[in-house]
């Protein structure tokens, strides 16, 4: 199986057992506070391209060209990719531009004890209760309050896309909040 992973999920390796085959981050207040772990990651890295302006040159380092408007699902890769308001979105696009047939959801709750309005960054005053680790946005880390309604665009345009090429996006994340995609059990997999 391959594996997508998202952000800072490299702090769950150790209680994994294994990396990740690829990480994604195209969030610049993610990228710009975890640049020392991202230089450490040995895996591929993907990431936006405004990201070169903090992240030195490595083998493994890959950039895509991502932005925040002109909502579209890309199946091409090396061409624009919109972010959806949601990293998850980004890896789609990445998934299906591989060629994967299946694209299965894990750990995407779609919801967040931390309220506000949508993309207003800000600072973290204690442990992170959205996220699977405390210290995922944990204590001063700088981030922006999600935006579900626009990464429900990018996921209903990602499931038409894999729809019209025969292929699927499943979701099993236990627990999870997203509907739009059909939901499969995460035990039975």
């Amino acid at each position: 199986e391959y594996s997508f992973g998202m952000n800072r999920v490299f702090l769950m390796f150790p209680g994994l057992g294994f990396k990740t085959s690829f990480l994604v981050s195209v969030n610049d207040l993610v990228i710009e506070q975890s640049i020392d772990d991202f230089q450490k990651v040995d895996i591929p890295l993907f990431v936006s391209w405004r990201a070169r302006k903090w992240l030195n040159p490595a083998d493994n380092l890959h950039y895509l060209y991502t932005t925040y408007t002109g909502s579209k699902f890309a199946q091409d890769a090396t061409r624009r990719l919109w972010e959806g308001a949601t990293v998850t979105y980004t890896c789609l696009q990445l998934a299906f531009y591989m060629g994967f047939t299946t694209a299965i959801l894990i750990g995407v709750d779609h919801s967040f004890t931390t309220k506000g309005d949508p993309n207003t960054t800000i600072v973290s005053e204690g442990d992170d209760p959205n996220h699977f680790h405390p210290k995922y946005f944990g204590k001063g880390f700088k981030w922006q309050l999600p935006d579900l309604d626009t990464s429900e665009i990018g996921y209903r345009m990602a499931r038409q896309a894999y729809h019209d090429a025969g292929r699927e996006v499943v979701d099993a994340t236990v627990g999870g909040k997203l509907t739009i995609f059909p939901k499969t059990d995460y035990g039975s997999l």
